[in-house]
């Protein structure tokens, strides 16, 4: 390939993967890169290591609970309504992340600037951490209340581990084979606690059944309910980083499918129903808690509802772990400039999920993610607004996400946390009202102001760089440019110049993130256009 510009290094272009970085991607996954197409995955794998995620505890116990607070019409408008809703969100969001192939925090740097970015890892890790921990928990009370002869807190270590070996890998390679195996096991087994619960109880008006006692909620329960479910507005978050493995041709299905309306019919509806039924029909009215439906798994179906208990929650922690690690790698290598490996991210959010068991960690679980949730939810709002009004990218149809062609903060930062912050205060003094309403609020207030200062936000957040790889090739999607500092290959989507070395050779997106002499060549690149362009 012969160079362009200004005296520029020639690069080292090849058509076929790098021989060590295929190597690398069977357990790091591209989590710091943008995922190639030669890596992604059919619809079939895919959605099997998705579909992870249909099971959990938290989703029979939320239906339920919400049941005794609104009744179970109330809940089902809600539910029906949530399915719509992230739905749509989520068709939405995984075409953008199959088109573009970036993570959660590639495309925050984009949204945020070079520095403004580094909220978004720390949150999904810390919020996918608070999940382990709560499913984590629920196999370890199983475990104990079954078998019981060990101290809880070794059982809740045995849970931790026995799940960290199974994120270690790829989803392509691993989560989607294991996921797969297990999933009819799950849905079998759930099927079958309803057919033995119906046998020996009075299941009539299940369906109708309405609170004992009424409590102000703010709102109409039908909407209390969907309120309740749009805090867990994570999952797009989550979807974000699985649908870059799609297949750009699988769009449209995986969109509908994988990631939109059929997945949430089974993860909030299906699971809602079953929840619901559980609790009230086998009479645990009044005492609805996450312990108290896997105490009635387990005597419905003896050492089988062990089994049930722990493929539902190991199922749904692949998913959790797997989130929380690729992101701590992501975040430890943006904080400390330093390659945290995949294996060591899984082994650290292990010890940090044991060390929350040991503690009080439902006093302050909800509160937590509580907070986490107002940035969650001006996340998604802002990353939605960007996708409605970027729709041809800022070149070659991607949205700039390199760290050396973006200022370290946009107006879409501040937009960002100001929106979160109001909805946290929103939340801590508004009272009940407060309380209700902070999430929908919060996605409102920031996707207002994001689309209010849209332009200002692009020309914030863009430098004025030459010299970019990507005019240097045919195919920025099938090209692979070699690192300088690395000497990896990776695709052109990624690849940069480094105008801190001589001759300015090509650096890959992690590598840039890496260097502080980059990013100040960057910087002084950009003040130096600037400054031509005023003089002009």
């Amino acid at each position: 390939m012969l160079a362009v510009g200004r005296n520029l290094a020639p690069l080292e272009v090849s058509l076929t993967d790098d021989p060590q970085v295929v190597k690398d991607a069977a357990t790091e996954d591209y989590t710091t890169h943008v995922v190639p197409l030669s890596w992604r995955s059919s619809k079939k794998s895919l959605s099997m290591s998705w579909y992870s995620l249909v099971s959990g505890m938290f989703y029979l116990v939320t239906a339920a609970t919400l049941a005794a607070v609104v009744g179970t019409t109330n809940t089902v408008i809600g539910i029906v309504l949530a399915c719509a809703v992230f739905g749509l969100f989520g068709s939405i969001i995984s075409r953008y992340s199959t088109k573009t192939g970036l993570t959660v925090a590639l495309i925050s740097q984009r949204l945020f600037g070079a520095s403004g970015s580094i909220v978004a890892p720390l949150i999904l890790a810390a919020t996918s951490i608070y999940y382990a921990v709560f499913e984590s928990s629920m196999i370890a009370h199983a475990f104990h209340a079954s078998i019981g002869f060990l101290d809880i807190r070794i059982w809740y270590a045995i849970a931790v581990a026995m799940n960290l070996p199974l994120v270690m890998g790829s989803i392509r390679r691993w989560m989607d084979k294991y996921n797969a195996i297990l999933l009819p096991i799950y849905w079998a087994g759930l099927i079958l606690v309803v057919v033995l619960i119906a046998r020996g109880n009075d299941t009539a008006g299940w369906l109708a059944h309405a609170p004992e006692t009424s409590i102000p909620l703010s709102a109409p329960g039908w909407l209390y309910a969907f309120f309740v479910y749009l805090g867990v507005l994570v999952l797009m978050m989550f979807t974000m980083d699985f649908a870059r493995f799609g297949k750009p041709q699988d769009s449209r299905t995986n969109g509908i499918v994988i990631f939109g309306p059929v997945f949430y019919l089974f993860v909030y509806l299906a699971n809602g129903l079953i929840g619901i039924y559980i609790a009230y029909a086998a009479g645990l009215s009044g005492e609805v808690s996450s312990t108290a439906i896997v105490d009635t798994m387990i005597a419905v179906l003896g050492g089988w509802g062990l089994l049930l208990v722990w493929v539902t929650q190991a199922r749904i922690n692949t998913a959790n772990f797997y989130e929380a690690s690729t992101n701590l790698e992501g975040l430890w290598t943006r904080l400390f400039r330093i390659r945290l490996p995949r294996v060591a991210a899984v082994l650290i959010c292990g010890a940090i999920t044991y060390l929350f068991m040991l503690t009080d960690v439902l006093s302050y679980l909800l509160v937590a993610l509580a907070w986490q949730g107002a940035f969650i939810a001006a996340w998604v709002a802002i990353l939605l607004v960007h996708i409605f009004l970027s729709r041809t990218g800022d070149r070659h149809g991607l949205p700039e996400f390199r760290p050396g062609r973006l200022a370290s903060f946009s107006a879409g930062a501040w937009i960002w946390f100001a929106s979160a912050i109001m909805g946290i205060a929103l939340y801590q003094f508004g009272g009940s009202v407060g309380a209700t309403w902070s999430t929908p609020t919060t996605f409102v207030v920031a996707a207002a102001a994001y689309a209010s200062a849209f332009t200002l936000q692009t020309t914030s957040v863009l430098l004025r760089r030459a010299d970019d790889p990507r005019d240097e090739v045919a195919d920025i999607w099938e090209a692979r440019i070699k690192c300088h500092v690395c000497e990896h290959s990776y695709i052109a989507v990624e690849m940069d110049r480094d105008p801190s070395a001589t001759g300015s050779p090509a650096i890959c997106t992690a590598c840039a993130s890496l260097s502080t002499a980059h990013r100040r060549a960057c910087l002084a690149e950009h003040t130096a256009a600037a400054t031509t362009s005023i003089r002009t």
